[in-house]
């Protein structure tokens, strides 16, 4: 019966070949009524970055660096969510803290010493942002106070998985503000000048 079928004739790899990465165009500019969807990164097109939880703080830093992000999901060893890491747990007062009390070096603090663990995330469902605007979601990030925000699906087991990422920053520059920091309170007020002004 396979001889119906044809081999396809294969060629050679070319060198410095590159493979394609999955991309999302979202929309340049936003406004606060347009659809929340319009500002989250949809994890069925865009590769999230992760990293494990026993990488350690710089390696992590250095990961964000690299890819562009300031949030990286963390992995325990069964790739199942453990938690969050973002730039400002590594450079801002977690690691001192952690540094006070455990004692040792830089060096030796891990993603797990200052990750946000998986048991204090809260995250907001896929079906609820589908109806939600631009508007709602600065106002969820804002009333949290926080910078980022992860968005699940419920499979029918009741698992859930995360498949998309909300970022303050990003949303201010959609929205059209010159972000200079990546200070909670500022981007906020960012936002708030060029709503001022439309």
């Amino acid at each position: 019966m396979i001889t119906q079928y044809s081999a396809l004739s294969s060629i050679p790899l070319k060198a410095s070949s590159s493979f394609l990465r999955p991309t999302q165009a979202l929309p340049e500019r936003v406004r606060l009524s347009d659809p929340a969807t319009d500002v989250m990164t949809d994890l069925t097109k865009v590769s999230v970055v992760s990293v494990r939880a026993k990488t350690s703080m710089d390696k992590a830093n250095a990961k964000m660096i690299k890819y562009g992000v300031r949030m990286l999901l963390v992995l325990d060893d069964n790739e199942q969510l453990a938690g969050l890491i973002t730039a400002t747990d590594i450079l801002g007062e977690k690691p001192m803290r952690f540094l006070q009390s455990m004692g040792g070096t830089h060096a030796d603090i891990m993603v797990r010493d200052i990750m946000t663990p998986q048991r204090e995330l809260e995250v907001l469902g896929i079906e609820e942002v589908k109806k939600a605007r631009v508007g709602d979601v600065v106002m969820t990030l804002k009333k949290a106070s926080r910078q980022h925000s992860m968005v699940v699906s419920e499979k029918p087991d009741g698992t859930q998985a995360v498949c998309g990422l909300f970022s303050l920053t990003q949303i201010a520059r959609q929205l059209g503000a010159q972000v200079q920091s990546f200070e909670l309170a500022r981007t906020f007020s960012e936002i708030e000048a060029v709503i001022a002004k439309n």
